[in-house]
């Protein structure tokens, strides 16, 4: 089977601060906003191909960091912002994630699933696993096959258990819509705490996700899963006041989702492609936009994390095996739509699909989510600290 995407260069910038998505330019807005950013170093990396190898490589291009060196002085750095801290590093709070070891381990579904973005209907009661660890998102309801499976070939050593997600009806159950839509499987990371994560505590979330090979994918572009983030910050939102629901805007608890998706382009529904490509698609730069991040040229196994600093920026590492991540598996920092991040509340899976009620979405597998402190505070769960650091 072929466990390879097509490939060809791609030459990216590693790091995005408040630069265009690929950073390819820096805009006048740019440069004025980072008067006040950090900035931090700046590389490019290219993946290639190499012979006889399944890992994708990478290089970093230093050169560029005498320039970047030259903007920094020009727009004037912020020395008080944080770098970019490795997602693993710390504290791992133990019962808040899972290793799906447990062989009695079970996800009951409590169908039919919520559909609220679409027709505002919960369907209560949500679906949930019998550990505790995991729960429907009442917003778009779960994936329809939530089960434990022996771990694939190469995952972590030692790991017997992993968890398989996939669906076909991603909109209203059996009521296919032929757009794409979404599931949401969410840790129970918040109520377990019985508290939300200050950024100060410098959170951060790993996990491991098999790629299936190229062959079972579906055949469709676009987005098909997700690793992301539910984080709070204080923003000027939209209330209703009254009996009337009149509309004002006014401060508020913002909650958004920044992560990573596993975007695909397939040469099925193109004339033009004549092979197929999938590459890591970041949400989100500044502006809310999402931007194309590494591409993906190697099925099997893939770490990837996020980790938030007490600025509230948010970082993005990503590389395919299951060894820890490192700080050359960086991709880019971002202040995702403009906000700085004030809490961490959980962290949650992504399942897409064309909801055309005949292709099932593609069959991902993760294993080992974990969430990391670097500076645990108040009361929390056991802990134990990472042995794997740089």
């Amino acid at each position: 089977m072929d466990h390879r995407f097509a490939h060809d260069t791609v030459v990216q910038a590693a790091i995005h601060v408040h630069f265009n998505p690929l950073g390819t330019e820096v805009t006048e807005v740019a440069m004025q906003s980072n008067t006040n950013r950090w900035v931090g170093h700046f590389a490019l990396r290219t993946v290639e191909p190499v012979d006889n190898q399944e890992p994708v490589a990478r290089r970093w291009r230093s050169a560029f960091v005498a320039g970047v060196a030259a903007l920094v002085s020009v727009c004037g750095g912020d020395a008080n912002a944080q770098r970019p801290v490795v997602p693993g590093t710390g504290t791992e709070l133990v019962g808040v994630a899972d290793d799906f070891e447990d062989e009695s381990w079970r996800y009951v579904p409590n169908n039919p699933k919520s559909t609220e973005d679409i027709d505002e209907n919960q369907r209560a009661p949500m679906g949930k696993s019998t550990n505790g660890r995991w729960y429907e998102g009442i917003k778009r309801g779960h994936p329809d096959v939530v089960e434990r499976v022996v771990t694939p070939a190469g995952g972590l050593p030692g790991s017997k258990g992993a968890l398989l997600m996939r669906s076909k009806f991603t909109g209203i159950p059996g009521n296919a819509s032929g757009t794409m839509h979404q599931d949401d499987f969410i840790a129970n990371v918040q109520y377990r705490l019985k508290r939300r994560i200050d950024v100060s505590e410098v959170p951060s979330v790993t996990t491991r996700v098999f790629l299936p090979p190229v062959a079972e994918w579906e055949k469709r572009s676009g987005p098909h899963f997700g690793f992301r983030l539910a984080l709070e910050t204080t923003a000027l939102i939209e209330k209703e006041i009254g009996f009337l629901k009149l509309k004002r805007k006014e401060m508020g608890n913002e909650i958004y989702w920044p992560g990573m998706f596993i975007e695909f382009e397939s040469k099925a529904d193109s004339r033009s492609r004549t092979d197929d490509y999938a590459y890591l698609r970041v949400r989100s730069n500044q502006r809310g936009a999402d931007f194309r991040g590494p591409q993906i040229t190697t099925t099997g196994w893939w770490t990837m994390g996020i980790s938030v600093t007490p600025d509230g920026m948010v970082h993005y590492y990503a590389s395919p095996g299951v060894e820890d991540l490192t700080e050359e598996d960086y991709i880019t920092s971002q202040f995702p739509y403009g906000y700085e991040a004030e809490r961490m509340r959980t962290f949650f899976y992504n399942i897409c699909s064309a909801d055309d009620g005949r292709r099932w979405s593609t069959s991902f597998i993760v294993d080992d989510p974990k969430v990391f402190l670097v500076r645990p505070k108040g009361k929390q769960m056991a802990g134990r600290t990472s042995n794997s650091r740089r």
